[in-house]
């Protein structure tokens, strides 16, 4: 008889991430720099058994890379929204994040099911300069746009949901 774990990895599915390693990551979404000693410390490892947790976490693509959290209010970029956008002929080809990807103020893509096709988070400094990006992404990517104005962000980024690792 095949156990739910081998089941779910012959179906496709990724291996299942252990308990221990789903804490190493909501710490390190806590805190990106710190340190292998310190992860020990809070989840009972030895600083070598942790490294060796976090390099098979990279290897699998389950920690895809780290990064720094910014205040765009402070980098002159305060204005963020979401623009839904649809192809204005629906037999075009689907290569909007290829023709859009030129546009350094999207800081998201995602494709989504319902009446649009993408979703896209942007970052401007005014909204001067988030009429002119729409101009260009309905220019570039031949879309309809729907926008929606960020007032502000209660929290973002948050940490993983606590739950067993199996489903």
């Amino acid at each position: 008889m095949t156990t739910a774990p081998a089941l779910r990895r012959c179906q496709g599915y990724p291996a299942p991430v252990e308990d221990i390693d789903r804490e190493i990551l909501r710490l390190l979404l806590a805190d990106g720099r710190m340190s292998y000693t310190d992860l020990g410390r809070a989840t009972g490892l030895s600083t070598s058994a942790v490294h060796q947790r976090v390099r098979r976490l990279e290897q699998r693509g389950v920690i895809k890379g780290y990064t720094v959290v910014v205040d765009f209010e402070a980098i002159g970029l305060p204005l963020a929204a979401f623009v839904s956008v649809t192809p204005l002929d629906p037999a075009a080809p689907d290569d909007l994040p290829t023709r859009l990807a030129d546009l350094p103020e999207i800081e998201a893509c995602h494709s989504v099911a319902g009446s649009e096709n993408y979703i896209l988070k942007v970052r401007v400094a005014t909204p001067g300069a988030l009429e002119g990006l729409l101009a260009r992404i309905r220019g570039v990517a031949s879309v309809s746009t729907r926008t929606t104005i960020v007032l502000s962000t209660p929290y973002e980024a948050r940490s993983l949901p606590t739950g067993s690792s199996q489903a």
